[in-house]
């Protein structure tokens, strides 16, 4: 080149591309070979030709379609996104919708009144619709990923976990399990002393059942895929290992561990258990509002487990949580949670009959004309 000056040309995204002043051909090789490599790994710099990109009503389809196989909540995520999502999203490409516009989302979704925890589970769903389209090459980005702690805000779960019921004493567990008629005193004793979720329970069967190894592998739940789609093993603690073994030689421990209780044949209902529960606890002076058949199962597993001093990790693995930050909402129940030596951190005896009377201001440092002035 005329003055000693090397320039290389390559295509990219259907446009030709030029770049010169490079001091020498080896150079300029070297920084073309480069480019190469991120055109063909979708990295340069070249803004993607977006006339091509489809609507996300269009890709959405696919989608949805897939997570047939893999989520069982699949067709209410197909309501979600036709009813909630869909008037919002659906006319946008990928490139077109911002934090902002999920922001002006929720908060309309919340105007209509709608449960900020329901409004969380709109934009997760939105968020897996990104996240395969980031993968498949189809978005540069994620607008989900990142919200401004302001946008995250809103989305704030109203229930706070750690007001949930369960059994408390491990007597009332016993009272419980021998009140329940068969073979639902089964399921509560699996759900209670393993952390199944109920469709898990009445699911599962004699063969995934290694009572040598004690062992239970989580496999599939009544309606089929699991909620948290792979597969866990659960292990047989001390309390439950004599009850299974006893109904395994009662039942000839082939088929389902819980047969169905209807003529038909047909698995248990997920809602059926809690029928039968409800008058138990009543006759057993346990009833109160929000102690259902997951609360005096599962959820009552979970509890004693870490009021025992079990591990949070270990918890997740057993409940099959994605997370540890789910399985973290037991934290508060934690024997170590507040020592001995965090309760005598204030030295103060308020019941010392002996000493003379003390004003809240002298106790603080002041005298009861000066406390709370400035």
């Amino acid at each position: 080149m005329p003055g000693g000056s090397w320039g290389i040309r390559w295509r990219e995204a259907g446009h030709r591309r030029y770049q010169g002043g490079f001091a020498t051909r080896e150079l300029a090789e070297r920084v073309l070979a480069r480019i190469a490599g991120d055109v063909a790994t979708g990295r340069a710099g070249l803004p993607r030709d977006l006339k091509g990109v489809p609507q996300l009503q269009v890709v959405a389809g696919p989608f949805l379609a897939g997570r047939d196989l893999t989520h069982r909540a699949a067709d209410t995520d197909r309501l979600r996104w036709t009813k909630h999502l869909a008037p919002w999203f659906g006319p946008k490409r990928p490139h077109e919708v911002d934090a902002s516009l999920v922001r002006r989302f929720i908060e309309a979704k919340l105007a209509e009144g709608l449960n900020p925890a329901t409004i969380r589970i709109f934009v997760a769903l939105l968020s897996a619709l990104f996240a395969n389209l980031v993968e498949d090459g189809v978005a540069t980005i994620n607008p989900c990923h990142g919200l401004p702690r302001s946008t995250r805000r809103l989305m704030r779960p109203t229930h706070d976990p750690r007001t949930t019921a369960f059994i408390e004493k491990l007597v009332d567990i016993r009272r419980i399990f021998l009140l329940l008629p068969m073979p639902l005193a089964i399921a509560y004793a699996i759900g209670v002393l393993a952390g199944l979720r109920t469709g898990e329970i009445f699911a599962l069967r004699w063969v995934h059942v290694d009572l040598a190894s004690r062992r239970i592998h989580v496999r599939e739940s009544i309606k089929g895929p699991l909620k948290d789609k792979d597969s866990r093993v659960v292990p047989i603690l001390d309390p439950l290992l004599p009850i299974l073994t006893e109904w395994k030689l009662k039942t000839g421990g082939a088929g389902l561990v819980i047969p169905p209780l209807r003529r038909d044949g047909k698995k248990i209902d997920k809602h059926t258990p809690g029928n039968f529960l409800r008058p138990v606890l009543k006759a057993l002076d346990l009833a109160r509002p929000g102690l259902g058949w997951y609360e005096a199962t599962r959820h009552t597993f979970a509890s004693q487990w870490v009021m025992a001093g079990g591990s949070i990790e270990k918890l997740k693995e057993i409940l099959g949580h994605y997370s540890v930050v789910m399985t973290e909402r037991y934290a508060h129940l934690k024997p170590e949670l507040f020592t001995p030596k965090d309760m005598a951190v204030i030295d103060l005896d308020l019941a010392a009959g002996d000493a003379a009377p003390v004003s809240l201001g002298q106790s603080l440092g002041r005298t009861p004309a000066t406390l709370g002035s400035k």
